[in-house]
Parts: structure tokens; C-alpha cells; sequence
């Protein structure tokens, strides 16, 4: 560690497991250093995530070696280096995918697990755009294997994770449906590139995609789990494919197996956090080769709603369980 370094910094801890926003408190923790492989950030500012709220909820533990701080998160200034990084120096300004310890001064990150940040994006704007646009990277191009021309849907159409897959499917060339809980969020989602926005309080889903495409959609993305499992099924095309990536109405429901078999569905998700640094490299380098140029070229970007300095960490998670916010919360240190 570099003599000019501090050796305490300012950093978010979960006090309490299971508890309500306030067990989010303040605490002063040893800088980290960084491992073979990793760089030390000086963070400007950190996203706030859904898994955020389960960990502090004690239902979403970080994996095994990683920060007990949460955090996914980051973008700042590379301040110190491992001996083996020969890609980052000390200076970069850099987004990162982190397992762990956002919510504070500095934070370690694989070096392959850094991005430039493109084009003129603040460094809030890119703190929101790591854990969102990884996640939907992979779970939509990846592991579902979205193509242009074919149709995308996405539950929860204005959260990051909602706003991102939105840009990203229209972009890439398929037609996007969306749901959202009223119809200032429906505009939202249609104001990002979705076809249609389709308010889960007064429609059917399912009726609705089946209007609109006659045969079902390509691919859907769903968040929610529980009894939209099945809706899912029926709302999907022939060789389609769902995709989970969290089940906020539980992960356990029963249903009818055999339209999978006629209609010959692929049924997959997953979960970032744990993978392997070269799983994320890998995504990095597509993200950064794909998606980064329609960032500089201004066609996607982060959402942002609003910002909150760190020690009002508690409140933000307030306002992202609130689910009255469009697209990203930010931490600004």
C-alpha cells in the first residue's frame, strides 16, 4: 500500500441480518488491498441493486472471500495495482462488476472486471451500469440467445434491470413488450424503445402478447417468479426461451410441464454474483466490443433516478423497497 494511502476508510455495514433499512450504518473499515489479478478503486460512487436489499435482508449472502460490505457496483479512480495487472494503471478512471464492498471509500476489483467508462457518462452514470447491464447481457444474448427481428419481454420494464434490457433488445434489433405498474411507468418503458408498456395492475399479459404477436415472444426475462411462471409459458412462442433472474413472489410454484414439450421451451437463469472471474471477463469484453459504442454513441444508457451520499445508504434502500423509482439509485462518495 502506498504510503499516501489512508489505512481506515468510510464504509457501509449490515448490522443485523434480516432487518429494515436502518440496520445499514456507517462504520470505518481497513483499506483493502488488492489480490493477484485485482486493482484498488477510489470510489466516486456505487449502484444500489435489488441483491443489495436481499443481503441486507440476510436472504442473499456474499460468497465465500468476498467483502461483507455490499456493493456490486463502482466506478472511481484506479489508486493502486497488483503486481501482475498490466492492462489498468493508477489513474484510470473505471466502472467495475464487484462481489462485494461498494458502499465505501475504496474497493477492491478484478482488473478483467473493469471497464472504461464511455463516452462523456458522469461518474454516477456509470456506477449504474455494471451489475445491470452484465446481468442482461448475459441472461438475454448469452444464455437466451435473443436475435434481431425476434421479440423480447421483460417484467418489471423500469427497474435498471427492466430500462437496461429494454435499450439493449431494441437496439440489437427485436421488437420488446414490457410490463410496469402504472401508466406513467408503461410511457417510460415505450419512451425506452418497448412496443408496448403493459400495466400488470389492469391487463393480462398473456393477452396482450398474444394480441400484439399472434404466436407468443421470442424470449422473456422475468424477476417476479411465483405465479408468473405459468403466464410465462403461455405468453412464450414455439422454441421459446424464459429466463430468471430473482423471484420476488417466491421461487416455488406449481406448474404444467407439457407446454414446454409441445411448444419445445427452453426453461434456464441464473445468478452473477459467484461466477468465476473469467465467466465476467468474458461478458466484459463482449460488453465492451458490442454495447459500449451505443453508449458512446448515445442510442443506450443508465436511467438514473436518483442520488444519495453514502451515509444515507438506509434511506436509498428505503426508496428502492418503495418500488417508486424509475431506473437507478446511486451512492455518491
Amino acid at each position: 500500500m502506498s504510503a499516501s494511502m489512508p489505512e481506515t476508510m468510510n464504509a457501509i455495514e449490515i448490522t443485523d441480518g434480516g432487518g429494515a433499512p436502518d440496520v445499514l450504518k456507517p462504520t470505518t473499515r481497513p483499506v483493502p488491498e488488492p489480490a493477484d489479478g485485482e486493482v484498488l478503486i477510489k470510489v466516486v460512487a456505487a449502484g444500489i441493486n435489488r441483491p443489495d436489499v436481499l443481503q441486507r435482508q440476510g436472504a442473499y449472502p456474499p460468497p465465500p472471500g468476498a467483502s461483507d460490505i455490499p456493493g456490486l457496483e463502482v466506478a472511481g479512480h484506479v489508486v493502486s495495482v497488483a503486481s501482475d495487472v498490466t492492462d489498468l494503471a493508477v489513474g484510470d478512471a473505471v466502472m467495475a462488476l464487484v462481489t462485494g464492498g461498494g458502499y465505501a471509500e475504496y474497493c477492491t476489483a478484478p482488473a478483467l472486471q473493469c471497464l472504461p467508462i464511455p463516452g462523456d457518462l458522469t461518474m454516477e452514470q456509470a456506477a449504474a451500469i455494471p451489475e445491470t447491464f452484465f446481468t442482461v447481457w448475459n441472461n438475454v444474448f448469452d444464455r437466451s440467445g435473443l436475435q434481431p427481428g425476434e421479440s423480447f419481454f421483460v417484467h418489471g420494464g423500469t427497474s435498471g434491470i427492466g430500462t437496461t434490457a429494454i435499450q439493449l433488445a431494441k437496439a440489437f434489433g427485436s421488437r420488446v413488450f414490457a410490463t410496469a405498474g402504472s401508466a406513467e411507468k408503461c410511457q417510460v418503458c415505450e419512451d425506452l424503445g418497448a412496443e408496448r408498456g403493459i400495466n400488470y395492475r389492469e391487463e393480462d399479459f398473456v393477452a396482450v402478447i398474444k394480441e400484439a404477436t399472434g404466436t407468443g415472444v421470442n424470449v422473456i426475462l422475468d424477476m417476479v417468479g411465483g405465479e408468473y411462471v405459468q403466464r410465462n409459458i403461455k405468453a412464450l412462442a414455439p422454441d421459446g426461451r424464459l429466463c430468471y433472474i430473482a423471484f420476488l413472489n417466491g421461487s416455488k410454484t406449481e406448474i404444467d410441464l407439457m407446454p414446454l414439450m409441445l411448444k419445445r421451451l427452453t426453461l434456464t437463469g441464473s445468478t452473477l454474483r459467484a461466477m468465476p472471474v473469467p465467466y465476467k471477463a468474458a461478458i466484459a469484453q463482449n460488453l465492451r466490443e458490442k454495447v459500449w459504442p451505443l453508449i458512446e454513441a448515445g442510442d443506450v444508457g443508465p436511467v438514473m433516478h436518483a442520488t444519495f451520499p453514502l451515509d444515507q445508504a438506509a434511506a436509498a434502500h428505503t426508496l428502492m423497497e418503495s418500488n417508486k423509482h424509475i431506473g437507478k439509485i446511486v451512492l455518491t462518495i
